[in-house]
């Protein structure tokens, strides 16, 4: 309970989420009689980080960098509407399209949302469409981020589960795309309940071909992702890099991306990676005293306790994460609970692969939830509208997203079928 107090209480005081951390392992080594632990933090700071996996979050950041500078997000919107554009509501379709594209490139909601809102809200607007509607579509579909390949929360739940990042990729296709078509059938049903939806405007034929042409370029790089990594041919940190490189040579051919901003795209990425790559080994540490002192295995008897079967288990995981999504940021409390967690997932027999598409699509509902909400606050500045109305438009389309994470619970194969065919290839 100290160490508890005193981790909220420092989060609360606007202390980093890093110091907070180590500060909690701190206290709970003072207060455990654990003092002789103290000389192997830096070991297991330094063995946190020595791992491979992890190469990977600063390649896919870099992806999303230069596709946000090299012009590719705005041809991926041409396609999109080109598709869907001639629907009663095309214009959110086209959003929903966009944003389910965008996410196997940028691999972050927030990174996702920011991008989304600021070319998509204001678009919707001067089309008639509801402010508050808008920034719904928007943010809630800026969720398929981390769940669509590549992700950087399933990346970073493979190093603190110790799971490969492959097969998690895989595993968030198929969740990915049941939310597309939840989130779509909530546009659908948005526009037959009596709320007015502006007629679609098709784009002229003539103008289809070119504008499907440009988009093919930027559509190579989620395909070389997700085809490399399912053929085996090349680990997740290989497709980050090739993606990367696809995305500086479109870039620059599309001459939207110059010279002069490679420095500062770089000098996101890394304080970006230094920040993430800091959290991991914080909460490694964490772990590593929780571990030591047994609270894992006493953390199992309690659940076993509670319930032995792994779908209410998944549902209490859920039920957490959705709560500490509300003050934290998603990436924290994956790698302040999963390690935690893995022990129970063990013992209950739950597939590790099924726990982290359960775990990556429940924490990042939080980024949408108040009172903290990232991507709220982001839409709320571009839509230029009060959190209020905001989040009563998206409550419907997180519920669709709830209804699938309730159903990956229950059905493991959702998140397990295609990453044992794929292993079968």
């Amino acid at each position: 309970m100290i160490t508890l107090i005193v981790f909220f209480a420092l989060l609360f005081c606007g202390f980093p989420i890093f110091g907070a951390i180590l500060a909690g392992a701190v206290v709970f080594m003072a207060t455990n009689d654990l003092a002789v632990l103290y000389d192997s933090i830096p070991i297991q700071f330094y063995g946190a980080l020595e791992i491979n996996g992890l190469l990977a979050i600063p390649l896919f950041m870099l992806v999303g960098e230069i596709m946000n500078q090299g012009g590719l997000t705005q041809r991926l919107i041409a396609v999109a509407e080109v598709l869907v554009g001639r629907f009663k509501g095309g214009l959110a379709y086209a959003n929903l399209i966009t944003n389910a594209m965008a996410a196997s490139i940028l691999g972050s909601a927030v990174a996702q949302i920011g991008v989304m809102s600021k070319v998509m809200i204001p678009e919707m607007e001067k089309k008639g469409y509801d402010k508050a509607f808008a920034g719904a579509v928007t943010v809630s579909a800026g969720l398929l981020g981390p769940i669509i390949p590549p992700s950087m929360l399933m990346i970073i739940y493979g190093v603190v589960a110790v799971q490969p990042i492959a097969p998690l990729f895989i595993a968030g296709i198929v969740p990915g795309l049941l939310i597309v078509a939840v989130l779509a059938g909530v546009i659908l049903l948005y526009g037959m309940s009596g709320s007015r939806l502006p007629e679609g405007s098709p784009t002229p034929l003539r103008d289809s071909w070119g504008t499907l042409a440009a988009g093919i370029a930027p559509g190579l790089i989620p395909a070389v992702v997700i085809v490399g990594i399912m053929s085996g041919a090349m680990t997740p940190t290989e497709s980050g890099a090739v993606a990367s490189l696809i995305a500086l040579i479109l870039g620059f051919l599309y001459r939207e991306l110059k010279l002069a901003d490679l420095p500062g795209i770089l000098r996101s990425v890394a304080v970006n990676t230094a920040t993430i790559t800091g959290l991991i080994a914080a909460a490694s540490v964490f772990s590593w005293v929780l571990a030591f002192q047994g609270v894992p295995d006493q953390l199992v008897e309690l659940i076993a306790g509670v319930t032995d079967s792994p779908v209410a288990f998944l549902l209490l995981v859920t039920l957490l994460m959705l709560v500490l999504g509300m003050f934290l940021e998603s990436i924290s409390v994956l790698i302040v609970v999963v390690p935690i967690l893995m022990p129970v997932v063990t013992a209950l027999g739950i597939d590790p692969i099924q726990f982290g598409v359960v775990c990556t699509i429940a924490t990042v509902i939080g980024i949408v939830t108040p009172p903290v909400g990232p991507g709220l606050y982001i839409a709320m500045v571009q839509a230029d509208m009060p959190m209020g109305p905001l989040f009563r438009a998206t409550v419907p389309f997180l519920a669709a997203v709830l209804a699938v994470l309730i159903a990956v619970c229950a059905f493991p194969a959702l998140s397990t079928w295609l990453p044992a065919l794929s292993a079968g290839m």
